[in-house]
Formats: structure tokens, sequence, C-alpha cells
């Protein structure tokens, strides 16, 4: 799937998130950016252990300050270490984790504030036009597939396709798991009319 929006194009396409190319990779961090699970555990397996003791020292100068953990909806940019060949950066997102009762019940608010705060980091990198990502908050953080397909592809051509420009070019949605990718697909048929840019697919 490919849409031309007003800034750029957003594409869904299949593959593992460490084996792409561009100038940032995104990953979806929970709060103390431990790369414990999910492809937050892939990218900071490749990536190395020096990935691993940058985020550690943040969580320790967090807790320096006596600050909480990073809060869902916040980022954190990191060198992409052992993964310098595909990536100039590192952005760790912590969107919303639905395991949680209290981040499952606002989950319609804070995915669209994590994409957005999101773009305002990227708004501010200079050496970034093209990004890959993952569906934040589609794997193991459990967010609803159907409902978070059509919430991610709206607020992100949204951004793609609105007033100001974000100085992003290419964001490219890394999809394995295939259920999502249905899900996607079929939101996408069924509100491709509504949605902003046009669909460029076969172009």
């Amino acid at each position: 799937m490919a849409r031309t929006c007003r800034w750029g194009i957003l594409r869904v396409i299949g593959g593992e998130l460490h084996l792409q190319e561009a100038d940032a990779v995104i990953t979806p961090a929970n709060n103390r950016l431990s790369g414990r699970e999910g492809l937050d555990a892939q990218i900071h397996k490749h990536a190395g252990d020096e990935l691993r003791e940058f985020c550690r020292q943040v969580s320790i100068e967090q807790r320096k300050s006596n600050l909480p953990p990073c809060p869902v909806t916040s980022n954190v940019v990191s060198e992409p270490y052992n993964l310098a060949k595909r990536f100039k950066h590192i952005i760790h997102v912590v969107s919303p984790d639905c395991r949680r009762p209290n981040q499952d019940e606002a989950r319609r608010d804070l995915l669209p504030k994590a994409y957005n705060n999101l773009f305002d980091t990227l708004k501010s990198m200079k050496d970034v036009s093209v990004v890959v990502a993952p569906p934040l908050s589609m794997g193991v953080f459990a967010y609803p597939h159907r409902e978070g397909a059509r919430l991610t592809l709206e607020t992100l051509l949204g951004i793609m396709d609105g007033e100001d420009d974000p100085g992003i070019k290419e964001y490219n949605i890394v999809v394995k798991e295939r259920n999502f990718i249905n899900n996607m697909r079929t939101v996408y048929r069924e509100s491709e009319d509504q949605l902003p840019g046009i669909d460029t697919t076969m172009a």
C-alpha cells in the first residue's frame, strides 16, 4: 500500500524492521526503554550492548532527578550503534500499552499523541527525511488491530497531508504480522475515499 500526500509518501510494507534502511528507525519502547520484549528486543539485540547501556543511563538520570520513567507518548533519540550501516538514528517511542488498564482506556487519545510527539521530534532532526517504523502499540502492547489500523492511517496521513510540512518525505510502516496486514488492507479499502492523499499503490 502506498499513498502520496502533500508532503510525502506513506507506505505499508512487509518485512523485518531491523533489516530496512532509512534515516531513522522507530522502536516501540516501554517506559523504561528496557528492550525486553517484542520488536524493541530485536532492535536492542541487533544494535548491541551500547544501546542497552544508553537506555539504562536514561533511566538512571530520570531517577536521579526524582522523575518517573519516560512517560507514555514521549520519545528518546539514540545513536544506532551496531545498526549504523542501516540507520542514522533510533527513536524510542513510548506508545500506549493496552495491557495496562489506565492506558487501554485512554488509548484513542494516547496513540495519536504519541505520533504527533514523534513528528515534533522528527521535525527538529534536519538529517531525517526517510523513516521506517512498526505500527505503534500493535505488537506486544496489544492495541486492538482493526481500531489501531484505522487510527494509525488517519493520524499519519493527516500529518503527511496537513498544513505544515513535517519534513518527512517517506514514512514506511513495516509489518510482519499477517493479521495486522489484513486489518490494514480492510480498513484502507473501507475508508480510502475519505483518507487524505492519493492512492499510488501500483504507481
